[in-house]
């Protein structure tokens, strides 16, 4: 598992006074608790204070501690913003970090393996795994009980019951 997860992306700058939009790759009401994000400027994390936040359409924008120009923040456009995994919320039971499924290997219930997870869309009814097969094929799964039987994430591995009409 990851020792840091994406909170978000910098998307572009927000006027003059150092503000950031930000693309949330979390539940946008996270932001209301966050104290502090990290990024990573020439291999290494440094934490940014959040001194203040709001939403605007889709976007969060946020003013950071000690960042007062454009001119301060610019050169962190298109940087993804972090958070330690010890400071990330806590999570209900059958909840997964993104993070925590991508590259998660695939299985069929008779021991088959599939493929791995690539990618996590969230579609509003229930997220879509995306998933590769070692010939390159692309499956799409929901994730809903009746197709994913167990998620073990300390053996990255995920067991599947393929639904009718899934797999052809």
């Amino acid at each position: 598992m990851e020792d840091y997860l994406r909170v978000g992306v910098i998307t572009t700058t927000h006027g003059l006074k150092g503000e950031v939009k930000v693309f949330p790759t979390t539940d946008p009401e996270r932001f209301e608790s966050l104290r502090y994000v990290l990024i990573r400027t020439a291999g290494q994390m440094r934490r940014l204070d959040v001194a203040g936040y709001r939403f605007f359409k889709n976007l969060v924008i946020l003013r950071f501690a000690g960042i007062d120009s454009i001119d301060q923040i610019e050169k962190y456009k298109g940087h993804d913003l972090w958070i330690a995994r010890e400071d990330a919320q806590e999570l209900e039971d059958g909840e997964y970090y993104i993070g925590d499924l991508i590259g998660m290997e695939v299985w069929l219930e008779d021991g088959t393996r599939l493929g791995t997870v690539r990618d996590v869309l969230e579609t509003g009814a229930n997220d879509v795994y995306e998933v590769v097969t070692a010939d390159g094929e692309e499956i799409l799964l929901p994730a809903i009980d009746d197709c994913i039987r167990e998620i073990d994430l300390e053996n990255n591995r995920m067991t599947i019951h393929p639904m009718k009409g899934l797999l052809s």
